[in-house]
């Protein structure tokens, strides 16, 4: 299973946010859309950066209710990982662990935006894998 047919299931939609918006408005959308990141973008083409749950209680903690006063450019990371459309759900679990995140913006051939993963989206498609191998080993030794 690949990035492009994880899409398929869950759609493409992505949630972006502007880098002049707040933390605060950057909260209400993590929680009103039930997400874990948005990612930075002006044009909800080109990735300016990502802001996750994480980045704004990190600032708080060190600013206080203050800083979701602050803009989310202030505190969004900018070395955003991405991957790409064919790239394998195994791939995916290695980047994500090894990288420590638990989202990746999806990007096309142009390098434009065109999806994202989450950790959960991942666990999900590789369950799905294994059930598929599990039934397929399961009839290939019952012969049927």
């Amino acid at each position: 299973m690949n990035v492009q047919s994880i899409l398929g299931s869950k759609g493409d939609a992505v949630e972006t946010i502007a880098q002049t918006a707040t933390l605060f408005e950057a909260a209400r959308q993590l929680g009103e859309r039930r997400i874990g990141a948005l990612v930075v973008s002006g044009d909800g083409r080109a990735i300016e950066g990502i802001v996750s749950e994480r980045d704004i209680v990190r600032a708080t903690a060190g600013a206080g209710a203050t800083a979701l006063e602050q803009a989310v450019g202030s505190v969004m990371s900018t070395d955003v990982v991405t991957c790409g459309c064919g790239d394998g759900v195994d791939q995916l679990m290695s980047l994500m662990t090894d990288r420590r995140i638990r989202h990746l913006p999806v990007v096309d051939d142009h390098g434009h935006l065109a999806g994202i993963i989450s950790i959960g989206d991942v666990v999900k498609a590789r369950l799905a894998e294994l059930v598929h191998e599990n039934e397929a080993l399961t009839q290939y030794i019952s012969g049927h």
